[in-house]
């Protein structure tokens, strides 16, 4: 096994590379705390030498250290449960919360991302193994650059039209044009709404995008982007300042209605564009419909 210290160091070293790249703290500040990192990164170690020693393992016939791969694998699952049961814990105390939808989707990200780790690391080691270490390089940028590609999913802007609306009233009912958000009796606080609000309407490109956005989980993600970058006007216990997306059942149109502390309505678009498209959320009704040789509307 001395033969292959080198290529698994160096498939253990991409593989952490790796790893690094793909934890970014971005506007959705998570992990922000360093601690939360350290694990991510102790973590993708684990999975990177598993992956390296499983090459040489393999060639040398000693197939039962393969079962280490077992072991990995349910150990990155209780990674995904640690992710939901921190998340759904402090989603408790925000202000606009996550979503459950939302929280399941990070938990499944943080989990699959070990397992790149693990074929980044399995895939540069062969290459160093029956190649050479520049083949290895070669390999690790291209593992690289399709584990940044698979990280990156959909965007809202892919699937909508993003369109700014100026809340307004009609009596005590606030609208987002025509889409009726919630009833507001006291006028103190529809001046603060008119004043601090915002809406903007999401018209879904096809079929496929209209159901999509119809899920809840997908709308809560968005108003919780929307107030973690821009703020919100709101605190506990004020059940009238509460930032909704209401659905029109007529053409499948979304309105959303926020209250962020700083009104831009270009950065507010450009966050709604950028929000994740959850996994969960995802639903191809016309998929099932060309299978049945149905037609399409």
């Amino acid at each position: 096994m001395s033969d292959y210290v080198y290529p698994i160091l160096f498939g253990i070293v991409c593989g952490v590379i790796s790893r690094m790249l793909m934890l970014r703290t971005d506007y959705r500040q998570y992990p922000t705390y360093l601690h939360g990192k350290i694990i991510h990164i102790a973590l993708g170690f684990i999975a990177s030498a598993l992956g390296a020693i499983a090459v040489p393992a393999l060639i040398q016939e000693e197939y039962t250290a393969i079962t280490f791969l077992t072991v990995a694998a349910s150990q990155f699952r209780e990674v995904r449960n640690m992710e939901r049961n921190t998340l759904a814990q402090l989603d408790q105390y925000e202000l606009v919360s996550r979503g459950n939808t939302y929280i399941e989707g990070i938990a499944i990200a943080f989990e699959s991302r070990n397992y790149l780790v693990i074929f980044t690391s399995m895939l540069t080691t062969l290459a160093y193994v029956l190649f050479h270490i520049i083949v290895g390089i070669i390999v690790a940028i291209g593992c690289m650059f399709l584990s940044k590609l698979l990280m990156g999913g959909g965007k809202l802007k892919d699937i909508v039209d993003i369109e700014y609306v100026e809340p307004h009233f009609k009596k005590e009912g606030l609208y987002v044009d025509n889409i009726y958000i919630m009833n507001i009796g006291l006028p103190q606080r529809q001046e603060e709404v008119l004043k601090y609000g915002m809406g903007f309407i999401l018209k879904p490109k096809n079929f496929n995008s209209r159901s999509t956005i119809a899920n809840l989980g997908q709308r809560q993600a968005i108003l919780h982007d929307i107030h973690t970058a821009l703020g919100v006007y709101r605190d506990s216990g004020t059940p009238a300042l509460v930032p909704l997306a209401k659905r029109d059942l007529d053409d499948g149109r979304v309105g959303v209605f926020v209250l962020p502390q700083e009104k831009n309505i270009e950065k507010a678009i450009d966050i709604i564009g950028n929000t994740p498209t959850l996994e969960n959320a995802i639903r191809m009704p016309t998929k099932r419909k060309k299978h049945e040789g149905g037609n399409i509307s």
